[in-house]
């Protein structure tokens, strides 16, 4: 074989080895991003099925319900257009309550409800998480041309 097939073979194993490799980095960063969407976006069927991805928005009021004596919590969470209704078994931040930002990490369920592994709540009493006020404004938005 002359060095010139040598050169090409050595090559093209080297660019083929590098495909692989992007291929698994892609396919590893893929399963372990989560983007985040509004109650509107998950309602219009935006979000994925069967993956991790986050929502936020604001408690509602009066939509808070500790299922008997276990740590499963059932509550709203509204982008003032929708509301998805949030699953989380666990215990809540010391910050969450009702009417206040929270942002919710999980899967979305057959049944509508997000099943929550993780809730974050905001941390004073003026940050809310960029996601959160982007969402509460697109929903305002739809909410008044709606209405008008």
């Amino acid at each position: 074989m002359k060095n010139r097939h040598k050169r090409l073979i050595f090559v093209l194993a080297g660019l083929a080895g590098l495909a692989v490799a992007a291929t698994l980095v892609f396919k590893a960063l893929d399963s372990n991003l989560s983007y985040f969407f509004s109650p509107t976006e998950v309602i219009e069927g935006e979000a994925p099925v069967d993956h991790v991805f986050r929502i936020g928005g604001i408690v509602e009021v009066g939509s808070v319900k500790q299922t008997g004596e276990g740590l499963t919590v059932h509550f709203s969470v509204t982008d003032n257009a929708n509301n998805v209704v949030i699953s989380y078994t666990g215990i809540l931040p010391d910050l969450f309550e009702e009417g206040q930002g929270v942002i919710a990490q999980g899967k979305l369920g057959a049944d509508n409800v997000f099943y929550a592994d993780e809730v974050l709540a905001k941390h004073d009493e003026t940050y809310m998480p960029p996601e959160v006020a982007d969402a509460l404004e697109e929903g305002k938005k739809k909410v008044e041309s709606n209405g008008s």
